[in-house]
């Protein structure tokens, strides 16, 4: 039935400018906006909705990772743009995980979902 379905993904928020400028001006994607909704376009051809809930419930899990090429070169430069990583007991200094599968380093968008980045060989 969906086989040949473009299919998407999308998550909530609960304040779509305070999301617009973090994904726009601190993340550096390209963002469209129309009927009150955020369109995150992101290389290859899927564009993620981000869509307002009032009552919104940041996801406990990452709800969307960035591949990089050097963990340690992406991580230093959102710290200087202002984001937070994440302090897991399994990560090192810089809240990079090293040990068990790709480094990865978690952070939060403005209304509290899990986001990553991670390096892929």
């Amino acid at each position: 039935m969906f086989a040949n379905t473009k299919a998407f993904s999308g998550f909530s928020v609960d304040d779509i400018p305070a999301a617009k400028e973090s994904y726009e001006n601190i993340l550096g994607l390209d963002v469209g906006e129309k009927n009150g909704m955020l369109h995150l376009q992101i290389a290859g051809d899927r564009d993620t909705l981000v869509y307002p809930k009032p009552d919104h419930t940041p996801a406990t899990f990452t709800i969307l990772n960035f591949p990089v090429a050097n963990i340690d070169t992406a991580v230093d430069e959102l710290t200087s743009r202002g984001v937070t990583f994440e302090r897991y007991p399994i990560a090192d200094d810089k809240g990079i995980m090293r040990d068990e599968g790709p480094p990865i380093a978690w952070f939060k968008d403005p209304a509290g979902n899990i986001l990553s980045v991670i390096q892929l060989d």
